[in-house]
């Protein structure tokens, strides 16, 4: 369940770049294209630091420690609040700058920032799947985990086709999507 669950994670890209592409103009997918990849940096970012505290977590309860267990679990909360602010804080401000490293066409660029900008508003809703789910791995229950976000797949892709497709909001609608999803 935790390969499925990372590989479904990575969907979620894959999911908007495919909808976008049938309803969309070029300057669209290559938005997506270029956008999903900064927001796939982040994720690996916050899915690596789950996975120390998954750890962590499953030696504490291994142990019969289940105070170095709360520790671990508080210690995770305050980490990831902290670290979901500054990154979106940091996205919403360097979204332009990511663009521009990234070398997105011209024709592309205003609708890659919009995309990158969305997206990182949704930066909380990342940490926190991965932390509850880092959570759940660590008392032993990785198929929650992948539940949830099997789910959500499905929901982004529904609502992609909705927003992309019904509404014909291009790249935003994809980004809006994948955080409500």
């Amino acid at each position: 369940p935790l390969m499925l669950s990372l590989l479904l994670q990575a969907f979620y890209g894959g999911a908007d770049l495919a909808v976008v592409g049938w309803f969309s103009p070029t300057a669209s997918v290559s938005a997506v294209a270029t956008g999903s990849q900064v927001m796939q940096i982040i994720t690996v970012v916050v899915t690596g630091l789950t996975m120390g505290v998954t750890v962590r977590l499953g030696k504490a309860i291994g142990a019969g420690d289940p105070e170095d267990a709360g520790r671990t679990v508080c210690g995770q909360i305050r980490l990831f609040a902290g670290m979901a602010l500054g990154l979106t804080v940091v996205m919403l401000l360097a979204a332009p700058a990511a663009a521009r490293l990234m070398n997105v066409p011209a024709e592309a660029f205003d609708e890659t920032v919009r995309y990158v900008r969305i997206c990182s508003s949704g930066i909380v809703f990342i940490t926190a799947y991965n932390g509850i789910s880092g959570v759940f791995r660590g008392v032993g229950n990785s198929r929650s985990p992948f539940l949830f976000v099997f789910i959500a797949c499905l929901v982004n892709v529904g609502l992609d086709i909705l927003f992309v497709g019904g509404f014909g909001m291009a790249a935003s609608g994809a980004a809006l999507a994948t955080i409500l999803a």
